[in-house]
């Protein structure tokens, strides 16, 4: 593998003096094949690298996003470089190759694309030692470990590049709690690596505050937030201050409070106090109407019952009327039947009582002979006559009778409509109660 390596080195330095030709004179395969020779000769000389020097610790290299970094390399001791081999690279990624310069030239033909345009040595700084890269406007994908390879010397430097952002912090909210203390919301958005924010009063001391909260967005930057509750005697003026200390980074921002918003939290507890009071009373109040409404309610449900309980009792009066009407009526054609037949009975006996008069009196002017023949049928006549006062006496007592049926049936009317009209004016008397008590006050 050795003379292997070696007998790459004379082609690469073959290729070299074609190099210094004219480009008119350079043959293209001989360009290509310098090219080729070189990439295999950095990738042998990483295959073996127990032959090299070891890296020894990283150094720490920080920038913000945008800034320009230079990532320290220096051979010790010093020595031109400028005709050897230099390579920059990020062994995460592939293409490794961040940056080469071979034998006095740049040789980006393998370079990784995300440093296009943005990387670069210092012919003069190489004539000293000075391997240095030149790495412009950072990204967050810069972060990593950065390898300077020195192939001549087996050579090898590690960089750890830590790209940050930072933004200021704002105070988003000043409120109460609910215990009347004022609170104190602030934020920061845009961080990387995640930062930690703290509270200070105004002598620079920490205080206490809600545990920070952190969200990582889909950008990977980070935003920070944290609670402070504050009382009088931490003074009037505080400081939020978001740090890191990783990239030596630090933002902060102040806040002075006036005197009025603690003199009104330390008056928070009576206005709690009085809201508490008042919050009762409403509810008494609100619970006095409620039960005040569901009184009227069963008063209303109540007279509406009296309301058709009484519509109810008219109806029936109306109907104990009609039917007490139609049987006075009905009574009244009987009386007035009964009255035709005792004017006609009175009639018929008047008739009777002359004809046996005028008989009677016939008989005291005839003979003896008559007489005897005429007592007989005087005789007669009493006879027939007792029959019919008999007859007339039987047709009597049913008129009697039929007349106290009438009497009886005429009295259960009136009883009925008295106790109907008692009903309806207790009735009328309870809805009247009822009326009053709905129409009280409340």
């Amino acid at each position: 593998m050795f003379f292997l390596q070696m007998f790459l080195l004379q082609m690469c330095r073959m290729c070299s003096l074609h190099a210094g030709l004219s480009v008119e004179a350079q043959p293209r395969s001989f360009r290509v094949l310098a090219v080729q020779l070189t990439v295999i000769l950095l990738l042998l000389t990483e295959a073996r690298p127990g032959q090299s020097q070891g890296p020894g610790p990283a150094q720490t290299v920080t920038a913000l996003v945008g800034e320009d970094v230079v990532l320290p390399c220096h051979l010790e001791p010093a020595a031109d470089a400028v005709s050897s081999t230099v390579e920059w690279g990020r062994l995460d990624l592939e293409p490794r190759f961040v940056h080469v310069w071979h034998e006095g030239q740049n040789l980006l033909v393998n370079q990784n694309p995300v440093y296009t345009g943005r990387t670069s040595v210092s012919p003069e700084k190489l004539r000293t030692g000075d391997l240095s890269l030149q790495l412009s406007a950072v990204t967050h994908s810069d972060n990593g470990r950065y390898r300077c390879l020195f192939p001549s010397q087996r050579k090898t430097t590690t960089v750890q590049l830590v790209v940050g952002s930072v933004s200021s912090p704002v105070i988003t909210k000043i409120s109460r709690n609910s215990r009347g203390a004022v609170e104190l919301d602030c934020e920061s958005k845009g961080w990387y690596p995640e930062p930690e924010l703290l509270w200070l009063d105004s002598e620079g001391n920490l205080l206490s505050a809600g545990p920070m909260e952190t969200l990582r967005g889909p950008d990977d930057l980070y935003t920070v937030s944290s609670r402070l509750t504050v009382e009088k005697r931490h003074g009037n003026s505080f400081t939020c201050r978001v740090q890191k200390t990783h990239i030596n980074q630090t933002r902060l921002t102040h806040i002075q409070l006036s005197a009025e918003l603690f003199a009104d939290a330390s008056c928070s507890s009576a206005s709690v106090g009085l809201i508490v009071v008042s919050l009762l009373g409403l509810v008494c109040a609100a619970a006095f109407v409620v039960w005040k409404r569901r009184q009227n309610q069963n008063r209303e449900t109540k007279l509406q019952h009296q309301s058709a309980k009484t519509e109810q009792l008219l109806a029936e009066n109306k109907e104990n009327r009609e039917q007490v009407i139609n049987a006075l009526m009905e009574q009244e054609n009987q009386l007035q039947n009964l009255n035709h037949q005792l004017k006609h009975e009175m009639t018929e006996m008047e008739k009777i009582c002359g004809n046996i008069e005028e008989k009677v009196q016939s008989v005291g002017k005839e003979t003896d002979s008559d007489r005897v023949k005429r007592y007989l049928e005087l005789k007669g006549i009493m006879l027939e006559t007792k029959h019919q006062l008999k007859l007339r006496k039987a047709k009597h007592q049913q008129l009697v009778y039929e007349t106290e049926t009438l009497v009886t049936k005429t009295q259960t009317v009136i009883q009925g409509i008295k106790v109907g009209k008692k009903e309806t004016k207790n009735n009328k008397e309870e809805t009247s109660e009822d009326v009053k008590e709905t129409e009280e006050p409340c």
